[in-house]
């Protein structure tokens, strides 16, 4: 059994798991031939370790995955968080208010960093449903008082797609903006993206990006695709990331990943 690539990169929410948040038996089975044929497998995720953690339990997960928007590179079956960075609370204060001068008040959370951040809400900041770790504050100084790996931005009017370009055009060169996912607008430290993080883990396992194929369904994806020798986009994937994959697969509920796989073990 040959298999041409030695790492496999996938991107979580809207990839490798179905919109109830489970993976598939068929992809299941599919990456367990991947890594029989002797890939690695790497979960990429926007998502910081504490929010990651209890997918990569349920999965059996034991290698490495890079969470936090490539922030954090983070060992699962050691339970350990390998590297971390962790954004600059002066100069996200900074950027924000620049932000608030073109467009008005932003609602805000905050993700603490380590193995345990929590991620705190502010006022009006609106929590999607999920079983995910939230603690609500009522004074937004709260949300500046530890280190964080990045801060969610949400806007009364504007949608994602706007809030995000607006955002972009208002910081300048002082952190970056990223749409992560529906709701989801980030606002990161300069230069940090899926790429970086997954570029740590895979030269942890001695692989390259010759050697990577990526898959992925947001705008967050698409540094990871430019890294990666081969990026896959989902069929349920934001226009932005198709228009720069390479080839796009099912949707993430009908195995869209295992589709892609199995044609090519």
């Amino acid at each position: 059994m040959t298999f041409p690539y030695k790492l496999v990169a996938t991107d979580l929410d809207g990839t490798l798991l179905r919109d109830d948040d489970t993976v598939s038996g068929r992809t299941r089975e599919a990456l367990a031939a991947v890594t029989a044929a002797g890939a690695a497998h790497i979960i990429v995720t926007g998502r910081a370790v504490p929010w990651t953690r209890h997918i990569l339990d349920d999965l059996g997960y034991q290698g490495l995955a890079v969470c936090g928007q490539g922030a954090q590179v983070y060992h699962a079956g050691e339970h350990k968080l390998l590297t971390s960075l962790t954004l600059d609370r002066q100069l996200a204060g900074l950027a924000l208010s620049k932000v608030e001068a073109e467009i008005g008040p932003l609602a805000l959370a905050a993700s603490r960093d380590g193995l345990d951040g929590e991620v705190l809400v502010g006022p009006g900041y609106r929590v999607q449903e999920g079983p995910l770790p939230a603690v609500f504050v009522k004074d937004p100084a709260e949300l500046w008082s530890a280190p964080l790996n990045k801060v969610y931005i949400q806007h009364p009017d504007l949608g994602d797609d706007a809030l995000a370009k607006a955002a972009r055009a208002a910081v300048g060169n002082l952190v970056d903006v990223v749409m992560a996912g529906p709701g989801v607008v980030e606002i990161l430290p300069l230069g940090l993206s899926k790429a970086t993080g997954l570029s740590l883990a895979a030269r942890r396992l001695g692989v390259k990006a010759a050697d990577t194929i990526a898959f992925g369904d947001m705008p967050n994806d698409i540094p990871m695709f430019a890294w990666s020798r081969h990026g896959v986009a989902m069929a349920n994937a934001h226009e932005d990331l198709k228009a720069v994959a390479h080839e796009i697969t099912a949707s993430n509920e009908d195995d869209g990943i295992a589709v892609v796989l199995e044609q090519l073990v």
